[in-house]
């Protein structure tokens, strides 16, 4: 008995000893671990990376930038469904336990047992909180110290923080495949929804990805995916979540998954889009861009910019296939499964409708085609395979772009059975027409005149063959186009409309062997004594230079910085006729403040900009609101908005510039847009061996501007003019843009006297005289009563004028007599 006493007292000792000593190993082990935890306060103030969204002026989304697509939702606007649905599947005991799941470590120890051996994952028992602790605070290195520090500080942020916390942060940072991070993004990558619009299914698909996206991937993995949805809802049911009719509901739902484009969402807005995006990383820096969370809020009309894409395109190519069909694409062998083939051959993105196609086989009436098939998001290629016919009539267009101009009277003359080539659907159902990508460019730049606002822009052809922005980055000749500049420095200083002006042969000598520059009128035509109207109307190169020499090529120079379109201009007489180099942004906004009476306009593309708080940081419109903060109505005089914007030229000017170049639209270059039969006003541009073509137009509240040129300037065509092929262009977008407005004439400031004169003479007009036109004099200034003539002092018809110009000759450039 005493040995038993005395064996049991031993136990009891031992016992002791090793609990004694266990706890202090336990504590001692968790004070080790400890020590060095990173602070899980730093939860509190948690900011993670969050996508920047561009929108349209209208509200509709344009394009998103992240390296995380994520959008942070606050638990209140996260619908009970979806945190349900991912407790279920990730932590059943989630509102229960303190942290860590003593019966699910049990559970899986006992699993992990039961399956030792047999090649099967162990079962995982992270709760939420621990998986918070470790994608928040640790890192995903799988070791026994890691799982230690994870418990441990899931202990510690329960105690910390409440359950709807814990939940907010886990559904908000939680990786869910297709580079999506939080439910809020994956809900729009994967559902293209709100995370309020999921159905049970949606849910619960969404739910049982963190596991591992990759492992139920919707198209690669289709089987494994529905099966772990269909897991996830069952343990909804069991838990009580939903009922299990709706369960049983939702397992018999397709796996509806359709992965949304991160690329631009308002087709044809590319240039625009990267535009900002490239203001927004200049202004703001890298990590703003694509971690800030930013709202940007731009001036796009996406009506305007269909039109204005869609209205370029038919310009570039009318006059692309006018010059003849330079072949196919390329050539592929259309033996066995052509679709995959073609399927490699790189296409072009946005330009829809086109489409790529493989010519299957040709005869001389028609040509049976094979249309590109496309890809799933896994990038395998579909299996579905359309076919259509390109008819005669779809090809009588395409005359060899080297050869003879005869009429194309078969098919087999343009295709061959392999050829790949862009089609574009025809009215006739499955009919299609050969399509080519035009070699020419350009681009076009629609804005408001009063506020600089961009409401359009296109930038080329296609941001899928090129993202260089002719828009913006293109340096150009403006030609002609920038004779209103020169003009308006002369109606600002003493010239009038009815100013005359010598159209003749004229000699300059450059010297320092510069040697003699003789300016030319296109079409090598003179008229004399003519007006300053005359001279603008009909785009004379002459009268332009002897204008400029006239009133000094610095003052013109000052008179272009003033406008923006030049930040210096050299004071040589070759530049008053558009010898610099510029871009349609600059001209388009020198010609909004024509418009709008002389008040300076800054371009933009952005209205506002907000932090991922919804602070204001920045905001285009600084007119000052008077009285627009008062709280309550009181008989107070109406809100005012104060304009302290600069007067970059008189309103008087302005309003003369705008009425002769409303004559360049009845009588002159620009007769293209007489048709709209609304007030218009503009200039056409085209630049020497005419490389580049110009038309800028407006109406009183529209400004359009278009250049089309090679991107290596050459030649385009012969007789090819601003007027010609820049003009038409400008009137088919005006023709749309404008059809629902009245036709407001431009508003004459006060001051301004509308007196009848010859059209000829620029004199007032007599009764009875056949030419008469209002045209607009300031204060103190009236017609002519005498044929004063500027540059009327010539010697046998030419005259012979000195530059004045140190150096001159040296830029000067040889053909610069070409631009008109």
């Amino acid at each position: 008995m005493k040995l038993l006493l005395r064996f049991l007292g031993f136990l009891f000792a031992a016992g002791t000893i090793l609990f004694i000593a266990g706890v202090a190993a336990t504590a001692g082990l968790l004070w080790h671990y400890s020590k060095d935890l990173p602070d899980y306060t730093q939860l509190q103030d948690y900011e993670p990376p969050v996508m920047t969204r561009v929108h349209a002026a209208d509200g509709s989304l344009l394009a998103e930038y992240a390296k995380e697509r994520r959008l942070y939702l606050p638990i209140q606007a996260i619908p009970k469904l979806v945190t349900n649905a991912f407790v279920a599947a990730e932590d059943k005991n989630f509102y229960h336990h303190p942290g860590i799941d003593i019966y699910g470590i049990m559970r899986a120890g006992m699993l992990y047992v039961e399956n030792y051996g047999s090649g099967r994952h162990p079962q995982g028992a992270s709760t939420i909180t621990q998986q918070v602790a470790k994608n928040f605070l640790l890192n995903n290195q799988v070791s026994f110290e890691r799982k230690i520090k994870e418990a441990l500080l899931a202990l510690r942020i329960e105690r910390t923080y409440s359950k709807q916390k814990i939940l907010e942060l886990y559904l908000n940072e939680i990786y869910l495949g297709f580079g999506a991070y939080g439910i809020a993004a994956a809900s729009l990558l994967y559902f293209d929804k709100s995370v309020h619009e999921l159905t049970i299914a949606q849910a619960a698909y969404l739910a049982g990805l963190p596991k591992g996206p990759n492992n139920y991937n919707p198209f690669r993995r289709k089987d494994e995916a529905i099966a772990r949805r269909n897991y996830v809802i069952d343990h909804m049911v069991e838990d009580g979540f939903i009922s299990a009719a709706d369960g049983a509901k939702a397992e018999k739902e397709p796996l509806d998954v359709t992965v949304r484009s991160a690329s631009p969402h308002v087709f044809a807005a590319e240039y625009f889009t990267e535009e900002v995006r490239r203001y927004l990383y200049d202004n703001y820096g890298e990590k703003k861009l694509y971690e800030g969370g930013l709202s940007v809020r731009t001036t796009l009309d996406p009506k305007l910019q269909m039109l204005a894409r869609n209205t370029m395109v038919d310009g570039l190519v009318n006059f692309d296939e006018k010059q003849g069909y330079r072949g196919p694409v390329t050539k592929i062998e259309v033996s066995g499964d052509w679709g995959v083939k073609l399927a490699d051959v790189k296409s072009l993105d946005d330009v829809d409708p086109w489409r790529m196609a493989v010519v299957l086989q040709v005869d001389d009436q028609s040509a049976r085609i094979g249309l590109q098939p496309g890809r799933d998001p896994s990038g395998a290629v579909l299996k579905d395979r359309e076919v259509g016919i390109v008819p005669l009539d779809g090809v009588k267009w395409a005359k060899p772009a080297n050869g003879p101009s005869k009429p194309i009277q078969r098919v087999d003359q343009v295709l061959s059975v392999g050829d790949v080539i862009y089609v574009d659907p025809m009215e006739q159902q499955g009919q299609y027409r050969l399509r080519q990508i035009p070699e020419i460019s350009g681009a076009l730049v629609v804005m408001d005149p009063h506020t600089g606002r961009v409401l359009a822009m296109v930038g080329g052809f296609s941001f899928d063959q090129s993202q260089f922005n002719r828009a913006t980055q293109a340096l150009r000749q403006p030609g002609s186009s920038f004779k209103p500049i020169v003009y308006a420095a002369a109606l600002d200083n003493g010239y009038t409309p009815s100013t005359i002006i010598m159209d003749a042969p004229i000699e300059i000598d450059m010297g320092q062997g510069g040697g003699i520059w003789t300016p030319q009128n296109y079409g090598g035509k003179f008229f004399g004594p003519s007006t300053l109207r005359f001279g603008l109307e009909e785009s004379r190169n002459v009268m332009t230079v002897r204008l400029a020499q006239d009133i000094g090529m610095p003052l013109i120079s000052e008179y272009a910085k003033r406008f923006g379109v030049y930040d210096e201009l050299p004071p040589y007489l070759s530049y008053a006729l558009g010898a610099g180099e510029t871009t349609v942004m600059r001209m388009v906004t020198a010609y909004s403040m024509f418009d709008n009476g002389g008040r300076r306009v800054i371009p933009t593309l952005i209205d506002r900009i907000q932090d991922r708080y919804g602070h204001t940081i920045y905001k285009h419109d600084q007119r000052e609101c008077v009285g627009c903060n008062a709280k309550e109505w009181h008989d107070q005089p109406e809100p005012t908005l104060v304009d302290k914007r600069e007067q970059v030229i008189d309103p008087m000017t302005a309003y003369q510039i705008t009425s002769l170049m409303e004559g360049v639209v009845q009588r002159g270059t620009g007769v293209a847009l007489r048709a709209l039969g609304k007030p218009i006003a503009g200039k056409t541009g085209t630049t020497n061996d005419e490389k580049d073509v110009w038309f800028i137009g407006f109406s009183p509240d529209m400004v359009c501007g278009v250049y089309l040129g090679f991107d290596k300037p050459r030649h385009i065509a012969n007789r090819a003019t601003g007027g010609s092929l820049a003009a038409p262009v400008v009137r088919d977008f005006l023709k749309v843009a404008l059809a629902d407005k009245p036709p407001i004439p431009f508003s004459v400031p006060p001051g301004i006297k509308l007196v009848r004169v010859d059209a000829k003479t620029g004199m007032r007009a007599g009764p009875g005289d056949p030419r008469v036109i209002l045209e607009a004099f300031k204060p103190g200034t009236a017609p002519p009563d005498s044929d004063t003539v500027v540059g009327a002092d010539t010697t046998n018809g030419v005259s012979n004028v000195q530059t004045g110009v140190p150096d001159a000759g040296n830029v000067v450039r040889t053909g610069t007599g070409g631009l008109y």
